[in-house]
């Protein structure tokens, strides 16, 4: 019979060891000894087996005594009450000698690898039956960081061993059906990188929220990793497109969101850790570098791929070498087990006012009930099931609690945060980072958490009608004719990837500028012309870039980049700024740039803009964009589009300008289309098809301007009609020339989405695409589908 083995280096671990050192401690073995090849950098270390965590049941009868107070907890003895008894029995025996003596002895191993006499560890808990697929106990045990000594460490494991009877440890394993002897523990020290004196976080190889798989989102605080974990802090949030990693002069990091990090854990003067604020300076300020968030990207794609299924890592970077490493990986237990074939849509059926507060959204649906405002975990008799709880930070003390409630609200955190990691795996949607959800959310109060709108969570006043759609996308129809989504905000475009949809046909940037720049072009380069506030407050939110004009291609390249990357390698048709005057005044500085028109509609907008003085150096700022998503982040699938081009000089002197800041038509398989939504787009196709790669029918105006409505009358709403045969006979010409001409053509508008005989005149027309909201995308199909069988095998005028 072998010898009892009660510690094992990571050296000699790999992922078959699970059963015996449980999944974070084989994973770590793993990744040291399949991936160092790679350049990825684990702590060394070792863990205890569970063979010694068995050995140390049988000490002093430890088995008996669980046992018993389990059967208590199934004859109805409560759960703090049975949890509190078992953690007892363990903190009161000291270790077995065999195991103290083995731990000890790999202590001094690893103080002499390190050359440290008394090496600060990082001592974690890793339970047999964690991180499988079907399950994750993560954040479930303890863990302790900057244990330093002999009687520190094995104080730690003690407790760490303890942990596996924790209230919300013994909760999840009945719920989830596990033996609570069957699950062993195995305790994890590892050498402890200095981030303390850096930043930590975690990443993950999809995007958490939607499972979008071709991107990998890594999170970023100052300090130790635990307030990003535990949700104490609202950490930067770096999004890197995977496809993009392939091209070694491409930056592959397509969104950059600075979060708050009012927090931060550092080591602690006598031992363990402390938490204090962080200084003003490192708040606004990046926690990684470009290249860094590359590294760890690169490192993460290398297990995600060695693993073979989406992983959640955890990584840190030494203060003092400057060093990143990966702390622990496991897999992803949320959107890998989703059903990929099926979608699942909330919207509101009413109106709603104007939220009570606001969060990052986590969930992507809706929930309601009562608020239960609360700043400690309770007995769950106390929390009544379908309320919404609200609290300052969850952990995971609060599950018990979480899973009783229709909704989730926290004043901190981010998307990796212990409320919205749970959250997920409960389907009960979250709103995290309030600030103020604890001060404004009285309790009792009737409310309704929306998170199914996008990256903005909303708490809103009052039970408000909702309804739920799941639509199994297999049954959605293949059809000839190209159905493409309309998209403005960048933070939803991921939660839409499922869709089979052929593109993006319409892509509009006023939103980006409106919601992520919020500032006009012209106020960022001439700020002598604002006044004094604007000016302060602009200066606020350009902080740290020396280049203001710079601001602003970074924000809008970002929101590009995240609608091409959800659609990549699909066209995305990018429309360039349309912001009629009134609009454009708006936006922060924009009253000294924008004249006042009697009529917006049809005054200084589109490509008259992009010439004139007035606002040419603003488009300059859009195409370095543009330039900047294409061939900075390799996605050459954007096709820049012009609106409302009125003549064949205008149409040539936007094309001269976009040439000199460097988009030339043709070069890099650049496409520009232009929008068809005036008359003479129609009168002058073969013309305006000489100059410009494709067409897109803006339905709207082209129907307001034909039939000389103002759209927004409502006296004249009865007359506004794009099935109008002008409107019509308009489309069918437009088809007809551009077919002709070997240019493609488009629309894109709400009016196929309502009027299935609309959309069989498109199809009729022979149109080579449709784009529609994305919540129409379904219904779309169908009706084209169905144009498409009533027309036969000749579809279309093609």
């Amino acid at each position: 019979m072998a010898p009892t083995r009660r510690v094992v280096p990571f050296t000699e671990l790999d992922r078959s060891d699970v059963g015996r050192v449980g999944g974070k401690n084989a994973s770590l073995g793993e990744m040291t000894n399949r991936l160092g090849a790679v350049g990825i950098r684990v702590p060394p270390g070792f863990a205890t087996t569970a063979e010694a965590y068995e050995e140390l049941l049988a000490d002093h009868g430890l088995r008996d005594s669980v046992e018993e107070q389990i059967g208590r907890l199934h004859q109805g003895a409560p759960l703090d009450e049975v949890g509190a008894a078992i953690r007892s029995f363990f903190l009161a025996q000291p270790l077995p000698t065999p195991l103290r003596d083995a731990i000890l002895t790999a202590y001094e191993r690893l103080a002499e690898e390190s050359g440290r006499e008394t090496p600060e560890v990082a001592v974690r808990s890793s339970a047999t039956a964690e991180d499988l697929p079907e399950a994750s106990f993560a954040g479930q045990q303890e863990t302790y960081l900057n244990v330093r000594g002999t009687d520190a460490l094995l104080e730690a494991c003690r407790r760490c061993y303890a942990s596996l009877f924790t209230d919300r440890a013994i909760d999840y394993r009945e719920r989830m059906g596990f033996d609570h002897l069957a699950v062993a523990l195995s305790v994890g020290v590892q050498l402890m990188v200095r981030s303390d004196l850096a930043g930590a976080g975690v990443a993950f190889t999809l995007d958490p929220e939607s499972g979008f798989p071709e991107v990998i989102v890594v999170s970023a605080a100052w300090g130790l990793g635990e307030t990003v974990v535990s949700g104490q802090v609202d950490p930067d949030e770096y999004t890197v497109f995977k496809p993009s990693m392939k091209g070694p002069a491409l930056n592959p990091v397509i969104d950059v969101r600075v979060g708050s990090k009012r927090l931060k854990t550092v080591y602690a003067d006598t031992g363990m850790t402390r938490t204090l604020d962080t200084p003003d300076a490192e708040r606004d300020q990046r926690v990684l570098a470009d290249a860094e968030i590359r590294e760890l990207a690169s490192w993460a794609a290398a297990v995600e791929e060695h693993y073979g299924c989406p992983m959640d890592l955890e990584w840190a970077k030494d203060g003092l070498t400057g060093e990143l490493w990966i702390v622990q990986a496991r897999p992803e237990t949320v959107q890998s087990r989703r059903r990929s074939t099926t979608l699942r849509r909330c919207r509101l059926t009413v109106v709603p006012g104007e939220p009570l507060v606001e969060g990052i959204a986590v969930g992507e649906a809706i929930g309601q009930g009562p608020v239960v405002a609360l700043d400690a975990p309770v007995d769950l008799d106390r929390f009544p099931q379908g309320g919404v709880l609200v609290t300052r930070v969850t952990d995971p003390d609060w599950e018990p609690v979480m899973k009783r409630a229709s909704a989730i609200v926290t004043d901190h955190g981010g998307r990796t945060s212990h409320a919205a990691i749970v959250s997920r795996e409960l389907g009960v949607p979250a709103v995290v980072g309030t600030g103020d959800g604890t001060r404004i959310l009285q309790d009792g109060r009737p409310v309704t958490v929306s998170c199914a709108e996008g990256e903005r969570g909303r708490v809103l006043d009052g039970l408000l009608a909702y309804e739920e759609i799941m639509t199994d996308l297999a049954e959605v129809p293949a059809t000839r004719t190209r159905v493409m989504l309309n998209l403005a905000d960048p933070s939803a475009a991921f939660r839409w990837w499922r869709l089979p949809a052929d593109g993006v046909g319409l892509a509009r940037l006023e939103f980006i500028v409106a919601h992520k720049v919020k500032v006009h072009p012209m106020a960022l380069l001439h700020p002598e012309r604002l006044d004094p506030q604007d000016r302060h407050v602009i200066d606020r939110l350009t902080e740290g870039y020396l280049d203001r004009g710079q601001y602003f291609v970074e924000r809008l390249a970002h929101g590009i980049a995240r609608i091409a990357a959800s659609r990549w390698p699909a066209p995305v048709v990018v429309r360039t700024s349309d912001f009629k005057t009134n609009e454009y005044a708006k936006l922060l500085g924009g009253r000294p740039f924008e004249p006042e028109e009697a009529n917006p509609m049809i005054g200084w907008r589109g490509a008259s803009r992009y010439y004139s003085d007035g606002y040419r150096e603003g488009f300059a700022l859009e195409c370095r964009a543009l330039r900047r998503v294409r061939e900075g982040m390799g996605l050459t699938n954007v096709i820049v589009m012009i609106p409302f081009c009125r003549t064949l000089g205008e149409a040539d002197q936007v094309l001269e300008v976009m040439a000199k800041e460097g988009l030339v038509r043709g070069e890099n398989d650049l496409r520009v289309y232009v929008m068809a939504e005036i008359p003479a787009n129609i009168i002058l196709a073969e013309e305006f098809a000489s100059r410009f790669d494709g067409f897109s029918i803006g339905s709207n105006d082209l129907t307001q301007l034909t039939l000389g409505v103002d759209r927004d009358s409502e006296a004249l709403a009865h007359v506004f009609d794009e099935r109008d045969p002008a409107v019509v006979r308009s489309i069918q010409t437009l088809a007809a020339r551009a077919r002709a001409a070997g240019r493609p053509v488009g629309l894109c508008g709400q009016r196929p989405s309502d009027d299935p005989a609309f959309t069989a005149i498109l199809v009729d027309a022979g149109l080579d695409s449709i784009s529609v909201a994305p919540d129409s995308f379904t219904t779309v199909k169908q009706h084209v589908a169905r144009a498409e069988a009533a027309l036969g095998d000749g579809v279309g005028r093609r």
